[in-house]
This record gives structure tokens, C-alpha cells and sequence, in this order.
């Protein structure tokens, strides 16, 4: 007994300690303010000696740190309202009126601030303060475990003890291809990885397996996070797509189409989804079933429960203003970055390039610094939560990646600062309550290239107005390709090169819908209640298929067809049924094994454009032409945007047998599914650390 009382007096001991330190560190940090800001005084204006300034200035950081702790957590559940980017700035103002505050109820009445100052102050405080306590703790190997397993049981709540079963950890990192996360794995920028894979400089023994699998024809977030997290993305033909009888267009990351996309999945599968069994969803397009949900899209438009909006994750996150304030400089920090990276590329005229001014800084600096911060504090408090399995997304490489390109130093940097999440979710792993296994898998890779429109001087809306007859753009119709445009509508319509285009004029109700998801584009005529097929568009487009399918751009054509059910056109009049691509697969030998399949299934979705286009692809290089503005881009089929990976434990089974492919998001799904009843049924000791904890 007498030793159990002497440890808990230690631990009171070294709280007390590590308390006065941080008391310490704050005093000495608002005395330099004091001396460097002239609108930060902690004299009197008759002066005071030192020891009086000093009082002050100890009174003063006590009393913000008690305020900062007691007040700070009741005035951000008061602004569960206010929208998550402006809680964001909020943070500093409220920050600074709590310094404002500790200054009046000094007894010595000394200090004083000026508004803008204050929140300066209160800033360098918050993150001095936090860093300080950080630092003494994890020195303190005791006191750090104990911290994390209060905030454990905290997180936990009233919820049963945890199990001895591991949990699973799943992490996104979106739009990471295999082939560059092997690169990134030689080049040294991911050394958790390595070392996950054997491959570290120190010649560990590999953890992990490498596996990479196939995307389904529409590679991207949407179908892909919704097969794993639901088991279906049955009728995903793209990232947007025209529905007719809704009279609507679908994106994937708008939160109603989230939520109707995963109301549809879920009526498919039968099940909730992959989290349904005490699961958290953070930082997704969908929820996956889990009851813990945060940053998830499908979520979003729930007005009634602020608890379970969308952007609960980020009030949690500033819940405490050193988090605040450290996102908030390493946002400033990226916004400058973006600036000078892109700089550098138009000086040294760098080819292909997109524009990326106007708030795409901001974008890139959301993506890459506030959603990975709250993202992965929110699965750190999983973690310690001991949640039965985490799903999260982070965006960032893929933000980047669409404007510089897949390859190249600026997501080199975006890697290496991934790579360092995976550290620290690793290292917070092994203090969680429970074992845990962490998979990392993406959802799809990116295909580089140059855009359509800065190769051929028209889009694909404007070739498609082309075929159709409709006016063009002047600036389209000026460019070489527009005059191939028109010149490939006349020879369609068997008409002498110098004579007018005389072919069909449609009405303004009838012009075609022409969307775009990555290289893959759609058409849909929204005045035909169904899916036109070959002969209808001929007979009211003669010129249209032809245009399309012959401009050196398109690598491929799908469309239903009365005689065969359904076609693959090419250039030179190929015209290759579906059933008969296995033997001859014309247009799509260049887009390798599975290609056929792919299109294939699409073709059954009863929302599949009345002409899908798939654009050009070099199988030398990777690249295909995005008909958006981006020179990373996935979406449709063609190089690296259809080979993402999966990073496995290997105790672990084996996702398929040696020598089967990893096909689709929905065997990616089963796969998953397969490792968390695997799971469930072992049951591994507690580690020494949790037994102490215990």
C-alpha cells in the first residue's frame, strides 16, 4: 500500500511540476512581448519595478491559462453554429478577448492591450504553452501514457470496457497510384512506409504487404470510397453525370448527391456498411455505417443535430486554441508555398501547366494542412477511444497533384508530410487500449498529361457542338483542331470540304448536356426520356459519332446499339460489339487488361450517358488528355489513375490468391470486410503498456 500511495504522490508530484513549468515558461513568454509589442505593457504608467512587472505578468499567464481551460471548451460548444472556416479565424479573436480578460481581473491592474495585440499575444501564448506541456510530457515516458489513456477513457465515455481484439485503422491517402508510392518508398520520402516494407536503412523485417488492385472504369473518389465503404457503387458512371428522369445533375462530392448515392448503396448491399459495428468515418464522401461520423459529405445536409453535422470534426480540433494556432501558421506557411511553386513554373515556362491563381492557395492550403490536422486528430482520438474501426481520407496529394502534376517536388512534399501522419497515428496506435492494425490504401491513382483544351484549342463541349452543328466559339473555331472539327463534320456528312455545313440544326431545347470527369466525358441529351442509342443519334446527328470518334484526342466511344446491345467506337469507322472485345479489342488495347470488363459493367448502369468518351492514351508515357483543367487527372481509363494500392499487415490474410487480380472497389470492400472478422475472431494479449494501464 505504502508503495502504491508513494507512486500516486509521484504522479501528483510531477503534475504539479510539469504545471508550474508551463506557469513558468508563459510568464517569461508574455514579459518578452511585453518588451517587443508597444501596445502590450505591464507597468503602470508611472512605472514599476521589475518585481512588480513580473507579478504582473505571473498573474497575468495564470489567470489566461485558468480562463483558456475553463472557458475556452463552453465557448466553442456555444458556436456550433457558426460556420466551420470562420470558427477557424474566430479562434484568434476569442483567444485574445480571454487575455484581454486575465489582464482586467489582475488584482495588481497593471496591465493593458490593445485589441489587435491582445490577440497577437494570446496566439504565442497558446502554442508556447501547448509545446511546452507537450514536450515535458512525452519526456515523461509515465506521464505521457497516462495522459493518453485519460483522454482514452474519456473519449470512450459510458461505453463498454474495450476488447482485447485489435482494431482495424484504415487510411486514405487519395490519389496516391502504386507506382508512386514505390517511387516515394526509393526515393527515401516516405521511410514509415519503407520500413513497413522492409525496405528502411534499417533492414527491418517487412510488417506490411504491397498489393496493387484496378479501379472500375469511373476512377475516382466517389465510385471508388463508395464500393469500400458500402460494397456498391452499382450506377457510378462518373464523378458527375446527367440523371433524366430526375432532370439533375450528380456530383459525388455535393453533399445531396452524397447522401442519395449512399442511400442507393446501401438499399444494393443490404447492409449499413463497412463501419456499421462501433466504427468512425473521418474526413469521407460517405459514412461507411459508422456511428461516428465527422468531416463525412453525406452527412452534411443534416440540419437538425450539430453533433452529427459534417463539421463537428473541426469545432473538436479548435477546441483548443493552440491547435489554432499552429494549423493557422502552417496554413499561412502552404498559401506562400503555392505562391512561390507556382511562380517558379511560369518563369521557367513549364510545360503542361494549368492556372492556379485566384483562391486556389487557399484550396490547396485547406486541403493540405486543416483537413490532414483534423482529420488526424480525430483519429488519434479514435484510437484512444479504441474504436473497432477507423476509416479516414486525406486529401492532400490529390489536391495537389491535379495542378502540378503527379510527379514532381511540390507532392514530393505533400508525400513526406503524409508519411509523417502515418508516424504519428502509428506511434499513437501503441498507446491506444487495444492492439490495432493500420491498412493504408488509395482509392485511385492520377494519369499526367495536358489538358484537351491546351492541346487542341477547343473542349470537349465545343467539339461536341461541332458534330452536332451548333455554333462554336470563335476562339475554338480559330485553332487548328476546329478546323479539323468542322472539316471531319462534313466528311461525315459526305459533303465536299469547301460546302457549308447543311446538316440538321437541333433547337436549343434539345442541345446535349456535356460534362466532364477527368478524361472521361459524358453526353446525355436531356429532351430524350431514355438512353439513345447509335441509330437515334445518327439519324439526328449524322455528323456527331464520326466527329467524335476520329479526332485524335478521343481514344474511345460507348454507346447502346439497337443490332448488338452495345458498342465500343474508335477512329477509322472501329465499331467492336461488347460481347466480342475479349478476341478483338480494337479502341481499347491500349488501356490493357480489364479495360473491356470495365466498360462492360458500365454499360449496364441505367444513368450511363447517352455517349461516354474515354480520351487518349499513351501507353509510353502514362498520359491522357483531362477535359478539365488539370494536368494530374483521373476519372476515366488510361495509365496510373486505374492502379492504386493496398498496404496490408501481414498477419493479415492475403487480400487474393497469387496470381488473381484485385479488381473493383467492391472486392476491395469484401477484402476489408474479411479482415475485420478476422479480427473479431482473435484475440491478442494486451501489451505490456495496456496492462499497466489497466
Amino acid at each position: 500500500m505504502r508503495g502504491v500511495g508513494g507512486g500516486r504522490w509521484r504522479r501528483v508530484a510531477s503534475q504539479i511540476g510539469r504545471s508550474v513549468a508551463v506557469w513558468v515558461v508563459s510568464t517569461l513568454t508574455m514579459l518578452l512581448l511585453a518588451g517587443i509589442l508597444p501596445d502590450f505593457r505591464l507597468r503602470s504608467a508611472d512605472g514599476d519595478s521589475a518585481t512588480d512587472i513580473a507579478v504582473t505578468a505571473a498573474l497575468g499567464a495564470g489567470a489566461f491559462g485558468l480562463l483558456s481551460a475553463l472557458v475556452w471548451p463552453l465557448l466553442v460548444r456555444l458556436l456550433l453554429l457558426v460556420p466551420a472556416l470562420v470558427l477557424g479565424l474566430l479562434v484568434f479573436f476569442l483567444n485574445g478577448a480571454l487575455l484581454w480578460l486575465a489582464l482586467r481581473v489582475n488584482p495588481v491592474e497593471r496591465g493593458a492591450a490593445a485589441p489587435e495585440t491582445a490577440v497577437v499575444v494570446a496566439a504565442v501564448m497558446s502554442a508556447v504553452a501547448s509545446a511546452t506541456g507537450g514536450a515535458l510530457a512525452v519526456r515523461d515516458d509515465d506521464a505521457y501514457r497516462r495522459r493518453l489513456y485519460r483522454l482514452a477513457q474519456r473519449r470512450r465515455g459510458s461505453a463498454p470496457p474495450c476488447p482485447t481484439t485489435p482494431g482495424t485503422v484504415f487510411l486514405q491517402l487519395d490519389g496516391v497510384g502504386h507506382d508512386i508510392l514505390l517511387a516515394a518508398v526509393d526515393k527515401g520520402l516516405m521511410p514509415t512506409v519503407a520500413r513497413w516494407l522492409g525496405t528502411g536503412t534499417g533492414g527491418d523485417h517487412p510488417s506490411h504487404r504491397l498489393t496493387p488492385w484496378r479501379t472500375d472504369w469511373s476512377s475516382q473518389t466517389g465510385s471508388s470510397q463508395l464500393g469500400i465503404l458500402h460494397g456498391s457503387n452499382h450506377d457510378i458512371p462518373a464523378f458527375r453525370w446527367y440523371e433524366k428522369a430526375r432532370r439533375e445533375v450528380m456530383v459525388c462530392n455535393r453533399p445531396t448527391s452524397a447522401a442519395e448515392l449512399q442511400a442507393r448503396a446501401i438499399e444494393n448491399s443490404g447492409h449499413a456498411g463497412l463501419l456499421a459495428d462501433d466504427g468512425a468515418s473521418r474526413g469521407n464522401l460517405f459514412s461507411g455505417g459508422a456511428d461516428e461520423q465527422a468531416l463525412v459529405l453525406s452527412i452534411a445536409t443534416r440540419r437538425r443535430d450539430p453533433a452529427a453535422r459534417s463539421r463537428a470534426g473541426y469545432f473538436a480540433y479548435f477546441s483548443d486554441p493552440a491547435n489554432a494556432v499552429r494549423t493557422a501558421l502552417s496554413f499561412i506557411a502552404e498559401v506562400g508555398r503555392e505562391i512561390g511553386q507556382s511562380t517558379r513554373t511560369r518563369f521557367r515556362g513549364q510545360r503542361p501547366r494549368v492556372s492556379r491563381g485566384g483562391l486556389y492557395p487557399l484550396v490547396r492550403a485547406f486541403a493540405t494542412v486543416v483537413q490532414r490536422d483534423v482529420v488526424v486528430a480525430a483519429v488519434t482520438g479514435d484510437l484512444l477511444a479504441g474504436r473497432t474501426s477507423v476509416y479516414a481520407d486525406l486529401v492532400a496529394y490529390d489536391e495537389v497533384a491535379h495542378h502540378s502534376g503527379p510527379a514532381g517536388r511540390d507532392t514530393e512534399k505533400v508525400l513526406q508530410r503524409l508519411d509523417r501522419a502515418l508516424a504519428l497515428i502509428e506511434h499513437v496506435a501503441e498507446h491506444a487500449p487495444r492492439p490495432y492494425r493500420i491498412v493504408v490504401l488509395s482509392d485511385h491513382g492520377q494519369s499526367p498529361g495536358e489538358t484537351f483544351r491546351s492541346r487542341y484549342g477547343l473542349t470537349l463541349g465545343d467539339l461536341v457542338r461541332a458534330g452536332c452543328g451548333l455554333p462554336v466559339p470563335r476562339s475554338a473555331g480559330r485553332t487548328h483542331s476546329g478546323a479539323e472539327a468542322r472539316a471531319a463534320v462534313r466528311a461525315a456528312l459526305r459533303r465536299p470540304v469547301e460546302e457549308g455545313a447543311g446538316q440538321h440544326r437541333p433547337s436549343r431545347g434539345s442541345e446535349p448536356i456535356v460534362l466532364a470527369s477527368g478524361n472521361l466525358g459524358l453526353i446525355s441529351f436531356p429532351d430524350v426520356p431514355h438512353r439513345m442509342t447509335k441509330e437515334e443519334i445518327d439519324a439526328r446527328h449524322p455528323a456527331l459519332l464520326a466527329t467524335l470518334a476520329n479526332h485524335p484526342g478521343i481514344g474511345f466511344l460507348l454507346v447502346r446499339s439497337e443490332r448488338h446491345g452495345g458498342v465500343v467506337l474508335g477512329a477509322y469507322g472501329a465499331e467492336i460489339p461488347l460481347d466480342r472485345l475479349d478476341d478483338d479489342p480494337g479502341p481499347l488495347t491500349a488501356f490493357g487488361p480489364g479495360a473491356a470488363d470495365a466498360v462492360r459493367r458500365t454499360h449496364t448502369f441505367p444513368h450511363t450517358a447517352d455517349i461516354m468518351v474515354n480520351s487518349f492514351h499513351d501507353p509510353a508515357d502514362g498520359e491522357v488528355l483531362a477535359f478539365e483543367e488539370q494536368i494530374g487527372s483521373h476519372g476515366g481509363l488510361g495509365g496510373a489513375q486505374s492502379r492504386p494500392f493496398l498496404l496490408s499487415p501481414l498477419v493479415l490474410s492475403p487480400p487474393v490468391h497469387d496470381g488473381t487480380d484485385l479488381a473493383g472497389a467492391e472486392q476491395i470492400h469484401r477484402v476489408l470486410r474479411r479482415w475485420l472478422t478476422e479480427a473479431d475472431e482473435s484475440d491478442i494479449p494486451a501489451a505490456p503498456d495496456q496492462e499497466r494501464a489497466a
